[in-house]
């Protein structure tokens, strides 16, 4: 993080790239259930903004659907009882399937948001996702159905929907609403809580704008939308 500059930024090389990657789900067996939320949320937005991305392809629809798969049966479970070795597993296996999602379809407005949030305020990059995950989703389909009713992106929020509800008959404005309830049963508290008020709204936006994540949202959101978001994610 620029502390001056109040960005977070990442860094990236291909000298970074590792030649094995060891994912051990031991290593979470004692992760705090406020930790287990918040990286947990991460994990399966990484899984859903992929998905619903311009750039989705086959190889990351797979390993997303297979991500978002896991982490609905999985989450809550590991939240509350983070001894639970079939749920701890599942939850490393979608966080694996989230990065490997991301980083060939890109991610979408909920880490547009996370980027400056997290430069400007104390907010775990996890608790800022989790906060916005059901919001965004929310505007985004209602964006989508105002704007872009016949978007394929529409399609694959009702297919996000089916996946995590388990009903196949789910539609697209399910998926906000399920995500939205665990967020609640989560306990995830609101961006107040990280000293956010209101009348930081506009430079927030302002910088979301600008973040290289906002590419891959399905729907150019406007100023408004994003406002709304901001805003409905702020109080405790």
């Amino acid at each position: 993080m620029a502390e001056d500059e109040q960005v977070k930024v990442s860094l990236r090389s291909p000298l970074m790239l590792p030649a094995v990657a060891v994912i051990d789900p031991e290593l979470t067996y004692s992760l705090p259930p406020s930790v287990t939320a918040s990286t947990g949320l991460d994990a399966l937005t990484q899984c859903i903004e992929p998905f619903v991305s311009p750039q989705a392809n086959p190889l990351s629809d797979a390993v997303a659907r297979e991500g978002m798969h896991r982490a609905s049966g999985a989450l809550l479970r590991a939240f509350r009882d983070g001894s639970d070795r079939e749920a701890r597993r599942d939850m490393a296996v979608a966080s694996l399937c989230g990065g490997l999602a991301l980083a060939n379809a890109k991610l979408g407005a909920v880490h547009g948001f996370a980027s400056p949030l997290c430069g400007m305020f104390p907010v775990p990059h996890g608790m800022a996702c989790a906060r916005l995950l059901p919001l965004i989703a929310e505007i985004n389909v209602r964006a989508l159905r105002t704007r872009m009713p016949n978007a394929v992106a529409l399609a694959r929020y009702d297919e996000v929907a089916r996946i995590v509800t388990g009903d196949a008959s789910a539609r697209a404005e399910d998926a906000a609403v399920w995500l939205r309830e665990l967020v609640a049963e989560l306990s995830v508290p609101g961006l107040a809580s990280y000293g956010v008020k209101g009348g930081d709204i506009p430079r927030v936006v302002a910088a979301a704008r600008q973040a290289s994540s906002m590419q891959g949202n399905p729907i150019v959101l406007t100023d408004a939308e994003l406002y709304e978001a901001l805003g409905a994610a702020i109080p405790a």
